[in-house]
């Protein structure tokens, strides 16, 4: 993964102005760096507790207030 990032295919800007890197990109990557990022494919695997479970939650979250 030495090619530039091409925005809105690896990353985009949050409303915050955050870059956040896509699921493509970390698919890309071959695995969970830890950090919690908002498109890990790989279910926060090497996040640790308790962050892991907060994200988890936040997520579930708002899955849950989107089918409302």
């Amino acid at each position: 993964m030495n090619q530039p990032l091409i925005e809105e295919i690896d990353f985009y800007y949050d409303t915050d102005g955050l870059i956040v890197l896509t699921e493509k990109y970390h698919r890309e990557k071959g695995y969970c760096c830890g950090q919690g990022c908002r498109h890990c494919p790989y279910n926060y695997e090497n996040v640790p507790e308790p962050k892991k479970s907060a994200i988890i939650l936040s997520a579930s979250k708002k899955e849950v207030d989107q089918n409302i």
